[in-house]
């Protein structure tokens, strides 16, 4: 069986949202790839290997893409290079497109709102794979309900005193930096949250559990027990914790829809890989016509949701408008899309496609977890339905 190609396909390159500096940004994520950038990944070890990672894509630069520097806002990043990366990082390895987004996603507020002091304390850090970044928001009965959070901070002297849990923390007990998501009070439901930064060795915190999940990722509870804070290390003003989320998760939705385009268009090609050299009922699986219809239908939906990924993504770097709605729509659509093509791309494989180490079993475990965090497919619907009922409000009669 001849392998499938070496990466993800560049044809979308030539599409109008993309410039040379991209082209240039996807040449250097292969040559990382080809040079051996994620050779000898041990999925078994989680931790050692998402360390390792980190300090790999920070040693070659690539995660400049994730991470502004110090001087730079939080609105520096570039969506098609952040949606490039991740799609080329899932298309080779779900550990390293989750190592690299994590980097982003775990210090997007601090770029958005945070001093400059602590600008400078963390960024480089974390640009430089030194520090692995968690991002702080879920909790046991506060998921995609963040107006239901009831962590606390509240005000002492100089500082804040944390104290609550905080669930399904990607990074959680390995993280070197930590954005927290707590109730302070100044008003009610998501008016009254701020965002603090928290580092591990701060008394008070702890690790209270590692979650394992179907696809190997580092995730924790983490928990605060009087935990004293300084004042500096807030995020923006008393109050302003939830806009902050809202737009770091604006920043990075869209590029979990790269993520998923990365699973999905590795399906394809190993069942492009895979058809023409299964044997099958005087031929092979390729001559089939039912075959050659899901082929017809997976390339389809993958190319329908990368028009939406890159469409959100060049109208916020571009156009420098509000992607709310279309950020949700391609996350939506990629997820549950990739979804659609791994199952089709498992049931080719036949009894191989559920054959643990298989390259598309492991895409299927990979892809079930995008359509539920960072919103899931249901939530992106509500999403997409506010915003344009709000926009129907303002239009004029």
């Amino acid at each position: 069986m001849s392998p499938p190609a070496a990466g993800p396909t560049r044809d979308p390159l030539d599409w109008p949202f993309f410039g040379p500096e991209h082209r240039a940004h996807a040449e250097r994520l292969d040559t990382f790839v080809a040079e051996g950038g994620l050779a000898g990944l041990d999925h078994a070890d989680v931790d050692g290997t998402c360390r390792r990672l980190a300090a790999r894509l920070g040693e070659a630069g690539l995660l400049d893409a994730a991470v502004p520097e110090p001087h730079q806002d939080g609105d520096a990043i570039s969506s098609r290079k952040l949606c490039l990366a991740r799609e080329t990082l899932a298309w080779h390895d779900g550990l390293a497109d989750f190592a690299f987004a994590m980097q982003g996603l775990g210090t997007g507020a601090v770029a958005l709102a945070g001093s400059d002091a602590l600008k400078r304390a963390v960024l480089p850090k974390v640009r430089r794979g030194e520090w692995l970044a968690a991002f702080a928001l879920s909790e046991r009965d506060a998921g995609s309900d963040v107006a239901a959070m009831s962590c606390a901070a509240r005000p002492d002297g100089d500082g804040y005193v944390l104290d609550g849990e905080k669930t399904w923390i990607s990074n959680g007990g390995i993280a070197g930096v930590y954005t927290v998501f707590a109730r302070s009070g100044e008003r009610p439901g998501t008016r009254g949250i701020s965002a603090f930064v928290v580092f591990p060795d701060d008394p008070g915190f702890s690790v209270t559990e590692r979650i394992e999940v179907i696809a190997p990722h580092p995730l924790a509870t983490i928990r605060f027990d009087n935990c004293r804070i300084p004042a500096s290390r807030r995020l923006g003003a008393p109050g302003e914790g939830f806009k902050i989320a809202m737009r770091t998760l604006d920043i990075f939705r869209a590029s979990v829809a790269a993520a998923a385009l990365g699973f999905a268009r590795r399906a394809l090609d190993e069942a492009l890989s895979h058809a023409p050299n299964r044997r099958m009922l005087g031929g092979t699986l390729a001559d089939l016509q039912l075959t050659q219809g899901a082929l017809g239908d997976m390339a389809t939906g993958i190319d329908a949701a990368a028009l939406l990924t890159y469409r959100a993504a060049w109208r916020r770097d571009v156009q420098g408008l509000p992607t709310t709605r279309e950020a949700a729509m391609a996350k939506m659509t990629a997820t549950e899309t990739a979804q659609a093509v791994i199952d089709r791309a498992v049931q080719m494989f036949g009894g191989r496609g559920v054959r643990s180490g298989e390259t598309v079993e492991r895409l299927y475990r990979e892809i079930r977890a995008l359509r539920i965090y960072e919103g899931a497919t249901e939530v992106q619907k509500l999403i997409v339905a506010r915003e344009l009922l709000k926009a129907s409000a303002r239009a004029p009669a």
